[in-house]
């Protein structure tokens, strides 16, 4: 759903741009709040792992194919605001150096795969975990149905978009139709990847799933041969005495989960669907991309997911998802452990005025 340059005018392109800016800079300041100490470390490879997923494009129908778009991946897994800004580096990274999704259109996409499919997918994440029964599967159901239900949505706000400010003169209920009807099938891609997904990392460490938190039965550890409920919170820093054992580290977690992403880039990436995504087949169904424009970053040595004067499909293709990911993770790390540096700093006493403190 990477909306090219020339699908939206400019002045639509531009009230987006100011939208998807306010919302980033309204996430900076939310995901200060959700970034603590095993948020921050998981943020970064969570933007890789969309990054490397989105690669994989899967079949759906009638020689189309979708890919996960991860709003709902992200916001369960680091947070609502913190998944915001995980999409939104994930959609930087590929416009600027894969020439994918239009540089003007980068509002427009922020907009519509970071900012209505986290807001959509949380909202009914938290609304279902609620109801249903305060159980690990729940989350797992929750997880699919609020990823089922982003997709969609989001094909409903490009529609939406496209009324505004569309470049052609295309009958928008048959633009409509068409994209919610392709995006149900590809929800169901992206439901079952989330749900995979969260469904694993609350099977080993439900700690570390932000959605789950509160949700889920007390971490359980083996000590002294017998099973105790792990310490909800860690010492302070400087504090006496040994470490809770529910202070693991989230290292093993980290290094499986950016082996996975290399892995999924770098060689299963290959093997993905090459037919059209569902708003590529509309736009060419529909008469929408005739007034698309070459991308500015069409001359850059990575553009198409492919590495300048490699010849070998398999070896430039692989190669342009590993730099991907490892770019992703770089800028995505450096972005959120600012954020929780600047949590920690205005947590500090220094930055407590003297009267407010005990």
């Amino acid at each position: 759903m990477h909306v090219p340059d020339g699908f939206i005018n400019a002045p639509v392109s531009a009230v987006a741009g100011a939208v998807a800016a306010g919302a980033v800079a309204v996430s900076l300041k939310g995901a200060r709040r959700e970034l603590d100490e095993k948020t921050a470390p998981l943020a970064g490879l969570v933007a890789a792992f969309i990054f490397a997923v989105q690669m994989l494009n899967f079949p759906v129908a009638a020689g189309t194919s979708g890919h996960l778009l991860g709003g709902a991946l992200a916001a369960i897994l680091v947070g609502p605001y913190t998944g915001v800004l995980c999409v939104s580096v994930v959609l930087l990274m590929q416009g600027v150096l894969f020439a994918d999704g239009g540089l003007t259109a980068l509002g427009v996409n922020i907009s519509d795969m970071a900012i209505v499919t986290t807001v959509v997918a949380y909202l009914v994440f938290r609304g279902l975990v609620k109801v249903l029964p305060r159980k690990r599967r729940s989350i797992t159901v929750a997880s699919f149905t609020a990823a089922l239900l982003s997709v969609p949505a989001a094909a409903v706000a490009f529609t939406l978009i496209y009324a505004v400010g569309g470049t052609t003169d295309v009958s928008i209920g048959k633009v409509a139709t068409a994209m919610v009807g392709v995006h149900v099938l590809i929800g169901i891609g992206e439901a079952a990847i989330t749900a995979l997904t969260v469904g694993a990392v609350v099977a080993v460490r439900p700690d570390l799933v932000y959605g789950a938190r509160g949700l889920t039965r007390p971490l359980k550890l083996r000590v002294g041969g017998e099973l105790v409920d792990a310490p909800a919170t860690e010492p302070a820093a400087g504090a006496a005495g040994p470490a809770p054992v529910a202070a693991r580290s989230t290292r093993k977690v980290w290094i499986a989960g950016i082996v996975t992403s290399l892995v999924l880039a770098g060689f299963v990436s290959f093997y993905a669907s090459a037919n059209p995504d569902g708003l590529e087949k509309v736009a060419h169904d529909k008469g929408i991309d005739k007034e698309a424009e070459e991308h500015a970053s069409a001359d850059s040595p990575l553009a198409d997911y492919g590495v300048k004067d490699i010849a070998d499909a398999r070896l430039s293709g692989g190669l342009a998802g590993v730099i991907g990911v490892g770019v992703t993770v770089v800028a995505g790390s450096a972005v959120f452990w600012a954020l929780r540096r600047r949590r920690t700093d205005d947590a500090s006493p220094a930055a407590v005025p003297e009267s407010e403190q005990v």
